[in-house]
């Protein structure tokens, strides 16, 4: 008794532990998010990716259409003489009948069906490959947000301190409460400025938990850098080289032309009729009266009924053109696309290039020094031998530097995903 109480509690209490299991959130509320795991989970919950992994099933149906043969045909008949006077007589006939593709129509149908399927399965990889570097994206403009506050925050900081720096000479008497007010109003920009930057962050933290699918209430919070290095050594024929190898729209461009050659060759097959053939059973009841007596006579016969159309006008001509149109079209998009994909190759090559420039000149001759001139200006004014503006002045060039510099370093990154997304390649390791 004991045992089965405990088996029906068990059986109950499975269900809610799944159900729990089911609504678990996707991410604690203290787990970091690092970009790789953004990316997994971007491509296992985004809404639009979902949809159309669900449209697999169509291209199974279409498979599946394609391999049937045609339902056969049951045929009735009866006939009675009443109408006629006869009403002795009668006849009653069945029959199926059964329609054969010929000229190999259902393994050409069949090949057509698994060409879909190939061109399906590049369309998804390709939405893949542009969902990776809009979640990217999304990131870095999420990490450089991120640093903004943090940047803001030192200017915070610093504007305090220099606070207590003027209150410290106006009690002492050497400077004017001018100075003090001026602090002041700067002390001000930098709460606003924060304040702006933390909305930046909140906008485009919210993007990115779109694109990951991630349930209302779900606020992972994010982890990176922007100053890693890329690591990226290619030459600009390597990586032309690798978008016609790796690139998922080139590839359903390709199968999309294959499959243009089989729908000619099913076309070209569709000019051949299809035979039908039919077998019918038939019973006929005839009456016929020999010296005033009626008799009744009843025979059974069996028929075999072959049919085909005669093609003599049509031969599907306007099918086999058709086709071809559709292949033609296809070879132009196909050409265009490659001649637009070594394009952006090299327009997403010189931009990281440019970008590393950029980078390079902050990181040789003008971060070293900033640094260094702030604080020589700061222990300046300590000592009275500058006005309140030189400071002022440098704690704005400070930061101004600072943030072109976290720009810098933005741009090399998002360069570096255009130029990924544009050869489908991780170009630290792996294909997209």
């Amino acid at each position: 008794m004991g045992t089965t109480v405990f088996g029906r509690g068990a059986r109950l209490l499975v269900p809610g532990i799944l159900c729990l299991l089911a609504s678990a959130p996707i991410f604690a509320e203290t787990q970091k998010l690092a970009l790789p795991q953004a990316v997994e989970v971007s491509l296992q919950n985004n809404g639009d990716l979902k949809s159309f992994r669900e449209e697999k099933g169509i291209r199974d149906a279409g498979k599946i259409k394609a391999g049937l043969l045609p339902n056969p045909t049951l045929d009735f008949e009866a006939g009675t003489g009443a109408l006629t006077g006869s009403s002795a007589e009668n006849s009653l006939a069945l029959g199926v009948s059964q329609e054969f593709f010929l000229a190999g129509k259902r393994e050409k149908r069949l090949t057509i069906a698994e060409r879909e399927l190939e061109i399906y399965r590049w369309q998804l990889a390709d939405r893949e490959r542009l969902l990776r570097a809009e979640v990217k994206t999304a990131f870095y403009d999420a990490i450089l947000a991120q640093q903004r506050v943090a940047l803001s925050d030192r200017s915070i900081v610093l504007n305090r301190q220099l606070f207590d720096v003027t209150k410290e000479r106006l009690a002492a008497g050497d400077i004017p409460e001018l100075e003090m007010n001026l602090v002041k109003v700067e002390l001000a920009r930098g709460e606003g400025t924060r304040i702006d930057a933390e909305k930046s962050l909140n906008r485009n933290q919210a993007k990115l938990w779109a694109f990951m699918g991630l349930p209302v209430g779900e606020y992972p919070s994010i982890i990176g850098a922007l100053e890693a290095e890329t690591g990226m050594t290619k030459n600009l024929v390597d990586l032309k080289q690798l978008a016609h190898e790796k690139r998922p729209d080139l590839k359903a461009l390709e199968a999309e032309k294959n499959r243009g050659d089989a729908d000619i060759t099913l076309a070209r097959a569709e000019g051949i009729p299809n035979l039908t053939a039919g077998l019918a059973i038939r019973r006929d009841t005839t009456t016929m009266e020999i010296g005033g007596i009626e008799g009744k006579e009843t025979a059974y016969s069996i028929g075999l009924k072959l049919s085909m159309p005669i093609p003599l006008f049509d031969r599907n001509q306007a099918g086999v053109q058709e086709a071809r149109a559709k292949r033609s079209s296809t070879e132009s998009r196909l050409s265009a696309a490659a001649r637009n994909v070594e394009r952006e190759v090299e327009s997403a090559y010189a931009s990281l290039l440019n970008a590393e420039k950029v980078l390079s000149l902050y990181k040789s001759n003008i971060i070293p020094q900033l640094e260094e001139n702030l604080k020589l200006t700061q222990e300046a004014y300590r000592l009275g031998e500058v006005g309140i503006l030189a400071v002022i002045q440098e704690q704005k060039n400070f930061f101004e530097v600072n943030d072109g510099y976290l720009l810098a370093l933005h741009d090399r990154q998002t360069a570096l995903v255009k130029l990924e997304t544009a050869v489908a390649t991780e170009l630290t390791g792996g294909v997209q």
